[in-house]
């Protein structure tokens, strides 16, 4: 049924009293709206009604209701009263004229109307109860239903008609009835009715057009009490009986056919609840889901509860829950007006919940808790736990169910409903409902968790195994990206990293494991970790990829990995790089802001064997900028990876305010490429290092070499000195000379014919590397109070912010750093 807009039009032929008829455009069948105050009077009369029940409007505004509509049962009868319509099988029950007390649930009926002078009609009828401050105590539509036979002849094409109600009325307070579309609609919820009403005040003017699709809340004829009829029919079957006729269908008892109606309301309730929770694997987005899929339509006001453990994604004990379980209410929804229940019960609060309560008894048996009616005492219960917020106004009167949302038979949390005082309340039927809905909800939200803690623990893997650069090292500026690549491959094989050498210089290394999952990420740990052990060995990068490529071997067939390692010397400002298998890295040029991918040897990837990595020496000058990443940034299956490799120079050659920019500049420019060729979202992981190569000043590197002579320790230490003081560092003066005596002494000491070298560099930090022909690494001892070796390195490891020694090609090195003073 179309709900829209009711637009006056002049009166046609068929104006003057009793029912009309009217042709019906297909899909749109036109409302009677009428309005009944609480004396029984209506109140508003629209054109609709006008045309279907042939009463101008000046002469039924004011009138009593029960003289104009069939809403035979809607109200409580009153024999003293009658109806100017009469039903096919004689006259209908009077009704009075009161509504106080009267029908406090959605209604609906069908009647056959005739007057003098007009054609039977056939109208359908929806009876809906106001509760406000306003006179509206009724708000009834009606159809008729002739037009809709066409095509469908039974019982069928009336039970698929479902009202509408559109908000474009002229009757004092209508304003108010706008604001109050849950209690006109039950079928809308809150949150639907507050963006309608914010949408026609936007607007200016109440005309407002939408679409839903919802089941009437109540089945035609339901809780109609039709006496009379009954009556009459239990006579006529009693003659046809008597006579040793059968007995028409239409003459038996309904009590087995409502039933029977019951049981199918319930299942297509759960079926249309069943379709639209579990759509995803969103764990808020179904906690939404299954609330909204309750309201109003089963329950008035649902509030969902869920373990903390649950909400947090993780794993928890089994077995019951006691006192000191804390439940997370992650979703409350309602009709009752907007606001009222968010500060009494918002959102997010964790609260244990007491023997005493039925929401325990609920969690610890897993089964459902119905209370028919809050009474004060259980009010006053409640509201005990919510400290100085009295939520028994809220509660107190109203019907309660309780059902569990449980998997596997374990509990995960619960659900409160709750219906107003003038609703009917929960019984037996409902509770099995609510039982049933709760399992289908518990499996749905357990999928969700379960999601939602794998989730949790593939990114707590792949964050291990992703190192933490920080943003400055020796020499350069470092930013870095790492994308999964879709949502169900949270991890995968690709990995950056950034680690320290001796003599200033950092080792960029990006890589790729074929494949995703867990396998490539735990493959991917231990290659990166090789890398990372290798890399402190100062081995050269070809060497490097060499050795990796052994290992991987020995690790099994099914490692491979490409790999890029390239190692930034900032005081000869030089890249030494080697490459095997990867695509080759962009050098963006600080003097003119060209970009270039850089023509390495490619080689062959990690795992293959027998192949030699070959290395490449490259001038870059202070400002030069190089772009690492792997091939899921620039390569989409199906598109040419030149035209990704292409994009990558042209974003990396763009300016940027800060490094994180020019990193996001790169992935929207990739993200914009593929979207234009059709090639739809990224598929595999993205790993993107980008760093800044500013260099080392020659004025900030001293370098000395020293005799192998003991009295050469004391010149050590006043070059040290004077140095330090030039560089308006004396305050690291002291400790300095300390560390240098103790590591030229025992460089001098243990050194075989090369002089011993020693160098200062001034970055970031203090860094001082002494360097000897001796291969054997020094080592921390313990001492005691009678050794005499092994101080030296207790104290620069004292002293010092960091210390470490490398083997280099001709012998060791041996290094510490200092924090610079803040200026």
């Amino acid at each position: 049924m179309d709900r829209g807009t009711e637009r006056d039009t002049p009166a046609g032929p068929g104006a003057g009293h009793g029912p009309v008829t009217e042709a019906t455009e297909p899909g749109r069948v036109p409302l009677a709206v009428v309005v009944v105050d609480r004396e029984g009077l209506v109140s508003h009369w629209s054109t609709g009604a006008r045309r279907l029940f042939g009463v101008p409007k000046d002469e039924a505004i004011g009138r009593a209701a029960l003289d104009l509509l069939p809403v035979s049962g809607a109200l409580p009868e009153d024999q003293d009263t009658t109806t100017a319509y009469q039903a096919d099988d004689g006259p209908g029950p009077g009704l009075e004229a009161s509504l106080d007390g009267g029908l406090s649930y959605p209604a609906a009926g069908r009647a056959r109307l005739s007057a003098p002078g007009s054609e039977r009609v056939d109208v359908l009828w929806w009876a809906y109860p106001l509760v406000g401050p306003g006179p509206e105590r009724l708000l009834v539509l009606a159809a008729g239903a002739d037009g809709l036979r066409s095509g469908d002849t039974g019982e069928g094409a009336f039970q698929r008609i479902a009202p509408g109600f559109a908000p474009h009325t002229d009757f004092p307070g209508a304003g108010d009835l706008a604001r109050r579309l849950p209690e006109i609609l039950p079928s809308m919820s809150v949150g639907e009715s507050a963006r309608i009403v914010a949408q026609v005040l936007e607007l200016g003017y109440p005309v407002l057009e939408f679409s839903q699709n919802d089941r009437v809340p109540v089945t035609p004829d339901w809780g109609v009490a039709r006496r009379a009829e009954r009556k009459a029919r239990r006579e006529r079957a009693a003659r046809a009986l008597a006579a040793g006729e059968p007995v028409p269908r239409e003459l038996r008892d309904e009590g087995e056919d409502l039933e029977y109606a019951a049981v199918r309301e319930r299942l297509e309730f759960l079926n249309e609840v069943s379709g639209r929770i579990g759509t995803s694997l969103d764990l808020s987005r179904t906690i939404i889901e299954v609330s909204r899929a309750v309201v109003p339509r089963f329950t008035d006001v649902a509030g969902t509860y869920l373990r903390e453990q649950v909400v947090a994604g993780e794993g928890f004990p089994e077995g019951v829950p006691d006192t000191t379980t804390m439940w997370h209410r992650v979703a409350v929804e309602h009709t009752d007006e907007p606001g009222r229940w968010d500060d009494v019960v918002p959102v997010g609060e964790a609260m244990p919940f007491p023997a005493h309560t039925p929401f325990f008894q609920c969690m610890t048996t897993g089964e459902p808790v119905l209370v028919p009616r809050i009474s004060e005492a259980l009010g006053h219960a409640i509201a005990a736990q919510f400290e100085k917020r009295d939520i028994r106004p809220l509660i107190t009167g109203r019907s309660m169910l309780v059902v569990p949302l449980k998997a596997r038979q374990v509990v995960l949390g619960f659900m409160i409903l709750l219906r107003h005082p003038e609703r009917p309340v929960f019984n037996d039927m409902d509770r099995v409902t609510g039982a049933e809905l709760a399992a289908r909800a518990g499996l749905v939200l357990d999928n969700a968790r379960m999601y939602t803690y794998q989730e949790n623990v593939a990114e707590t893997l792949q964050d291990s195994m992703l190192p933490h650069i920080p943003p400055r090292m020796a020499g350069c500026d470092i930013a870095t990206r790492y994308l999964p690549g879709t949502l169900l491959g949270r991890i995968g094989g690709d990995w950056f990293d950034a680690v320290k050498l001796p003599g200033g210089r950092t080792a960029f290394v990006v890589g790729d494991v074929m494949g995703h999952g867990l396998n490539s990420a735990a493959m991917m740990g231990q290659l990166r970790t090789a890398v990372q052990t290798m890399a402190g060995l100062d081995l050269p990068p070809a060497q490097l990829l060499r050795n990796l490529d052994d290992l991987a071997q020995r690790l099994g067939d099914s490692y491979l990995a490409t790999c890029l390692y390239a190692v930034y010397d900032p005081i000869a400002s030089e890249l030494h790089l080697a490459n095997a298998g990867h695509i080759p890295p962009v050098l963006v040029r600080a003097d003119d802001g060209r970009s270039e991918l850089l023509d390495l040897p490619t080689g062959a990837p990690i795992g293959v064997g027998g192949v030699p990595f070959e290395a490449v020496r490259l001038r870059v000058e202070p400002g030069d900028r190089l772009v690492m990443c792997t091939d899921g940034l620039v390569e989409v299956r199906g598109e040419d990876i030149g035209a990704g490799l292409a994009t990558l120079c042209e974003s990396a050659a763009h300016p940027a305010a800060s490094m994180d920019d020019a990193c996001d500049t790169i992935i929207r420019a990739l993200a914009v490429t593929f979207s234009k060729a059709g090639r739809g979202g990224r598929k595999d992981d993205v790993a993107l290092l980008m760093a800044r190569l500013n260099g080392i000043e020659p004025d900030d590197v001293a370098e000395w070499r020293l005799a192998l002579d003991p009295a050469e320790v004391g010149r050590a230490r006043a070059a040290v000195r004077e140095q330090l003081h030039d560089w308006d560092l004396a305050r690291l003066a002291a400790p300095a000379e300390l560390m240098v005596s103790e590591l030229v002494t025992n460089a001098v000491r243990h050194s075989r014919a090369r002089p011993v070298e020693l160098r200062l560099v001034r970055g970031d930090t203090l860094l001082c590397e002494v360097d000897d022909d001796d291969h054997e690494l020094p080592t921390l001892l313990g001492t005691g109070p009678l050794d005499d070796a092994g101080r030296g390195l207790r104290i620069v490891s004292t002293l010092s912010r960091e210390w470490g020694t490398s083997r280099t090609k001709t012998g060791k090195t041996v290094w510490f750093e200092l924090t610079l003073p803040r200026r």
